[in-house]
């Protein structure tokens, strides 16, 4: 009868734990998109701390505010090629 209880209990943590660790994955993924480098063959996470980049890039250029996913080819690859002089 110990057995029998056992299974159950376990199950139900096991659907437990797994619900908290999706969860958290999803959250951290919501927090902002993937996008592909293709000059730098890399990907970045476009979250808050990307934009900041993004926002000063354009602030040094005096470009207007474009959504990035918007911008030309030419200027995302100017983008890309001051991004990775920054580190």
């Amino acid at each position: 009868m110990l057995k029998k209880r056992w299974i159950p209990t376990t199950l139900l943590g096991a659907a437990l734990l797994s619900t908290t660790i999706f969860t958290g994955c999803a959250t951290h993924v919501s927090a902002g998109y993937r996008v592909y480098d293709p000059y730098y063959s890399d990907y970045h996470v476009w979250g808050p701390d990307e934009d900041v980049y993004y926002h000063r890039w354009l602030g040094e250029r005096h470009y207007d505010y474009k959504d990035f996913r918007r911008m030309p080819a030419d200027r995302q690859k100017e983008y890309w090629t001051w991004r990775h002089d920054q580190h």
